[in-house]
């Protein structure tokens, strides 16, 4: 069990654990147009099956592409989070929940399909981006799993965090606190000085 995750996402973790990859893009032919090495549909799943077993639960973060090689993913738990290729009428009954935009999962956690700016409190974890990983950009950091990117190969969530990827990264709590401290430093300063 993932405790750092929501309530609402633990049972992701319940039996097993939580594997994410983006734009599999499952038999898309401009893929190749976009990366010459990109790999048949047969061989991604393949390699998502050589990971993620039938307890796991598999996130795909948008862009699935043909929805047949879903249904041979072993994992117990499907969930998807929508990208721009994506149409929701497409996945229902091969993925157990489709959400519409990004999510946060837990305190320092953002799952979306493209990336987010701006939130130097979170983990940015998505895909979309398929030509480079950015490991900090405006002030959030990113993790970018667009299936080419990462090797066609899901990453573990837990192993992730363990790993101690969330360890540089100051609670939007902690930036809260810090700046109303600054601000009453400040204030109480101004306050002495004019005396």
């Amino acid at each position: 069990m993932i405790l750092t995750l929501y309530e609402p996402f633990r049972h992701w973790s319940e039996t097993g654990s939580v594997y994410i990859l983006s734009d599999p893009h499952f038999g898309d032919s401009d893929c190749k147009l976009m990366d010459p090495g990109w790999i048949e549909p047969e061989e991604q799943v393949a390699r998502i099956n050589a990971l993620v077993m039938k307890n796991d639960t598999f996130v795909c973060l948008g862009d699935v592409g043909d929805a047949s090689f879903v249904k041979q993913i072993k994992a117990r738990k499907k969930i998807l989070l929508l990208g721009n290729h994506d149409k929701k009428k497409d996945y229902k009954g091969l993925f157990d929940e489709i959400y519409d935009g990004p999510l946060l999962i837990a305190e320092k956690i953002l799952l979306s399909h493209e990336p987010v700016y701006g939130l130097p409190w979170c983990l940015n974890i998505h895909g979309h981006d398929h030509s480079n990983i950015e490991s900090y950009k405006e002030g959030c950091k990113h993790l970018n799993l667009a299936a080419n990117v990462c090797g066609y190969t899901p990453v573990s969530l837990g192993k992730l965090i363990k790993g101690g990827i969330l360890s540089d990264i100051t609670s939007i709590h902690r930036i809260t606190i810090d700046r109303a401290t600054e601000k009453k430093e400040k204030w109480h300063g101004e306050a002495v000085s004019d005396n």
